[in-house]
């Protein structure tokens, strides 16, 4: 399996944020080809240092790298990464990877 885990960083106007997220960016990225399951955080995300400024964390899964690289090149994955400027006001970390089980 692969993830993409995306880190979105304290927005300007959280409530606009949380809006715009769940009704628009939402639906977007579940239209991505291959997408295999779609999680986010609930609630404060914190580290064990306390506050992490981080407002919301998705985490995609994927079959494969490939799989995510294909999906950001489709119709509906240029429409998801295009909607990204118009709520994450704080920015946004991307992270693609395999994972294994241990």
């Amino acid at each position: 399996m692969a993830e993409l885990v995306v880190l979105y960083k304290t927005p300007k106007d959280a409530a606009a944020f949380d809006k715009h997220y769940a009704e628009t960016h939402i639906p977007l990225a579940k239209k991505l080809p291959g997408l295999k399951n779609y999680a986010v955080s609930t609630g404060a995300v914190g580290s064990p240092a306390g506050p992490s400024g981080i407002h919301l964390v998705a985490i995609l899964t994927f079959d494969s790298v490939g799989d995510i690289q294909k999906a950001f090149g489709s119709e509906a994955g240029k429409a998801a990464a295009g909607d990204v400027s118009k709520f994450a006001s704080g920015g946004a970390d991307l992270l693609i990877f395999d994972t294994k089980d241990v």
